[in-house]
């Protein structure tokens, strides 16, 4: 047993589920000894030991599955979900990871969904599909053994005593994606209760093992997506009152040699002040300060929060130094001028002024830039878990406005120079290019690593990933980010809502009411204005008109020219009016934030 995985009970990697009508039966496989028991009608959990296998329901109601995610209670009362399919992926620090192929909910008390209404059931089902949406979002990853919330180098700096807790009490919050569907099995005061509980994290994972000079070496790389302040791109942005940023990522890179771990860390998240940009149908809506709030107390939280999990901090500001990020980018800066910390250093570096006419080279100025202070930072090196040989003193902290494409292409160039570094410590790699086959799987992971965090964002894949896979920009990359630009504006003015609220449910930042379905209407329900309607259909009839006026006539009349000059006028009249009013259209969150969202519209927009 490793020091990693000390404190784990067991440790089991499958069970049994029994259902019956009055309770769940979560049994270790191989190991009847222990069971769990969640009572269908009451809801209470307990952990018995005097149980044998005679003792359990019938073998034909049970099941295989591999954990429990936790219980979440909607209209019908509550639902217990499980892991039914899993895939290994690998190992770190040789513990196995596993990353959720398939999930399975089940309610409580099925009797609860037959006596309700049709339109409650309605309301009801809404809730499950947002559960749904964000089990089946990429990627959800888990560890019976090893506590993958934690990377190497806080794992190695923990207390003996702490590693004694069972993975979910001990697990970094931050990181924790069902924290909230545990909660009534943190209630409990039965140790054993973690010898069943699974918290998993949201990000992406890839494990390798690689060859370079004939030397053999796992390397992987691991991004933790935060839930704190977890949304969706524009809906969430900046900071909230207790200094947590949206899309704030952790991502680590591993090296496993013979004995030797080595570990480097680097972060992205949304600027730490307080602003906005939310969705009102053009193609790139204005970012917004809000004055009223206390950025400056923002700031000071944020960075005060991260100094003990990551020491000194280097921000790398990618966004526009003018336009709309021009305003954002000088408060950022005087924020930190402000701030006045010698453990904060702001670095600015305009990515799409550098880089103009695809002179993407001219990113080796920011990587020369901070090279020494990458040095400085150092890596985390241990040899045989226990003989420490260096710590990574700091961390750079990358951000573009979404911090995805941008933030992405400077993160895999530093991680590229770090692990250049350490293969040469290793003994790995001694001069020269890295070798070909490995370059290309590191470039291909890490734009995956990028497809994979910007799905979760912003619902699409990452834009500029050509150059993280081929080290250029291309014209095919151009045509790819032009479709994925595309669909994000669909997804981010059409879609976003439901799924900020799936987000909500999910962490439960939203907690569903039982008086939803009878006493109050529930915030499911949208009372839409005869605009709604009527705009987008009149825009409809128009461009048909438009078109059959101008395909159908075998020759063109005075007549026929004034009816595609109306339906034109037409087409532009109403294509005018639904953009003025484009937030109407917005598909805007109902739950946890429709107050706040509500509130800017009705002061931002005409």
């Amino acid at each position: 047993m490793t020091r990693e995985n000390e404190g784990l009970l067991g440790p089991y990697n499958a069970y049994y589920l029994y259902m019956v009508p009055e309770k769940f039966c979560v049994v270790p496989v191989n190991d009847f000894s222990k069971i769990l028991i969640i009572d269908r009608l009451s809801g209470a959990i307990k952990v018995e030991h005097s149980y044998s296998e005679r003792d359990l329901p019938n073998p034909q109601c049970r099941r295989l599955i591999y954990g429990i995610l936790g219980l979440v209670n909607l209209l019908a009362g509550a639902y217990i979900l499980f892991i039914t399919e899993r895939k290994k992926i690998g190992t770190v620090s040789g513990q196995d990871i596993y990353q959720i192929v398939q999930t399975e909910m089940f309610p409580c008390c099925p009797t609860k969904e037959k006596i309700m209404t049709n339109h409650q059931a309605s309301l009801n089902q809404q809730y499950i599909s947002m559960i749904k949406k964000i089990l089946s979002t990429p990627y959800f990853y888990y560890s019976y053994t090893y506590d993958l919330t934690y990377n190497m180098q806080r794992l190695y700096n923990v207390q003996h005593d702490f590693l004694l807790k069972p993975l979910h009490e001990r697990a970094d919050e931050r990181f924790i994606w069902n924290r909230n569907l545990l909660d009534q099995f943190y209630t409990l005061e039965s140790p054993d209760v973690g010898a069943f509980c699974v918290p998993v994290i949201h990000g992406f994972i890839s494990i390798n093992k690689c060859i370079i000079n004939g030397k053999t070496f796992l390397w992987t790389l691991i991004s933790r997506r935060s839930c704190k302040r977890a949304g969706t791109r524009l809906f969430t942005r900046g900071v909230d009152s207790d200094g947590n940023v949206a899309n704030f990522v952790e991502t680590e890179q591993i090296i496993e040699f013979e004995g030797y771990q080595s570990s480097f860390v680097q972060i992205r998240g949304s600027i730490p002040l307080f602003w906005q940009q939310y969705p009102n149908l053009k193609l790139k809506p204005s970012p917004k300060i809000i004055q009223e709030n206390n950025n400056m107390e923002a700031v000071n939280k944020h960075f005060k929060s991260q100094e003990p999990y990551y020491g000194y901090q280097v921000i790398l500001n990618l966004i526009d130094q003018c336009g709309d990020e021009g305003d954002i980018e000088k408060a950022y800066r005087n924020s930190i001028r402000l701030l006045n910390s010698e453990r904060v250093q702001y670095e600015a570096f305009d990515f799409h002024k550098e880089c103009r006419k695809m002179r993407w080279d001219r990113l080796q100025i920011l990587i020369d830039r901070v090279a020494q202070t990458q040095d400085a930072f150092s890596t985390f090196l241990l040899l045989q878990k226990s003989k420490l040989l260096s710590s990574q003193e700091g961390v750079f902290r990358t951000n573009c406005i979404d911090c995805l494409d941008r933030t992405n292409v400077v993160q895999s160039m530093l991680a590229k120079r770090s692990l250049g570094i350490i293969l040469k410590k290793l003994g790995i790699w001694e001069v020269g290019e890295i070798d070909n086959t490995f370059e290309y799987l590191f470039k291909q992971v890490w734009a995956d690593n990028a497809d994979i965090i910007s799905i979760q964002y912003s619902g699409t894949g990452a834009l500029k990933t050509d150059f993280t896979r081929t080290g250029k920009r291309t014209k095919a990359g151009m045509l790819n980010d032009l479709y994925n630009s595309l669909a994000r504006y669909y997804k981010n003015n059409f879609q976003d809502g439901f799924r900020q609220d799936a987000l909500d449910l999910f962490l439960g930042n939203y907690k569903v009411s039982s008086f939803e379905k009878s006493d109050s209407e529930s915030p499911l329900v949208v009372q839409r204005g005869w605009k709604f309607f009527m705009f987008p259909s009149l825009l409809v009839i128009s461009m048909a008109m438009f078109f059959c006026n101008v395909i159908i006539p075998p020759e063109y009349t005075t007549k026929s020219l004034l009816s595609i000059l109306f339906w034109g006028s037409m087409i532009f009249i109403t294509f005018t009016v639904t953009l003025r009013d484009g937030p109407l259209f917005v598909d805007k969150p109902r739950l946890y934030n429709k107050a706040i969202v509500d509130s800017h519209y009705q002061k931002n927009v005409v």
